[in-house]
């Protein structure tokens, strides 16, 4: 009888974890995040890590196991740049950013976890410079008014909050002046699911 109540239970227990996995299921929800931006410059210039933050909505269709999650987000990215002669030139970017991911689904009841990754298109909408006084009077940079990036992530979701750790790898280079400098970043979210 023991061994019956066991088996049982395991099967069970399978089954509501099979079943969570296979429903089609749509989620909407709100987000917001820090991130950490950096270019990757060639040339005479090097960038340290600066903070930005990010908000918007994201969206989930899934079944099966599998997820597409379509988002929109406002983001600010900032950057540092050292030029040679340690003259130092700060960039804020402010975009729409618009992530589709794939990714895989896993768990049961309310908690799970989640792996995706997908293509990022980033519409810049202000760019902002602050140079020091010689870098100033001799460089502007010119970036696009576009960017393409990859998302690579991780989440973690419990009821209706949710925690997300991306890494984003600029595609596209940025600059308009022949300097090759693309936009790579970490970024945390946390979301909330409205439905």
């Amino acid at each position: 009888m023991k061994k019956l109540t066991i088996t049982l239970a395991i099967l069970l227990t399978t089954a509501v974890f099979a079943a969570a996995q296979t429903l089609p299921s749509f989620q909407f929800g709100v987000k917001g995040g820090v991130n950490l931006s950096q270019f990757s410059t060639s040339g005479t210039f090097n960038s340290d890590n600066r903070a930005g933050y990010l908000a918007g909505f994201w969206a989930r269709i899934g079944a099966l196991g599998l997820n597409l999650q379509p988002e929109l987000y406002y983001t600010s990215k900032e950057a540092t740049f050292n030029s040679a002669a340690n003259e130092t030139s700060k960039v804020t970017i402010n975009s729409i950013d618009f992530p589709v991911l794939v990714g895989l689904k896993f768990g049961a009841l309310g908690i799970g976890g989640r792996i995706n990754t997908g293509p990022l298109a980033s519409f810049i909408i202000d760019k902002n410079q602050s140079f020091g006084t010689a870098a100033s009077n001799a460089v502007t940079l010119h970036f696009k008014d576009q960017a393409y990036a990859w998302q690579f992530g991780a989440g973690l979701d419990i009821m209706k909050l949710s925690v997300d750790l991306r890494y984003e790898l600029g595609l596209t280079n940025l600059a308009n002046n022949g300097y090759d400098q693309k936009l790579n970043l970490f970024n945390v979210s946390l979301a909330y699911r409205l439905f």
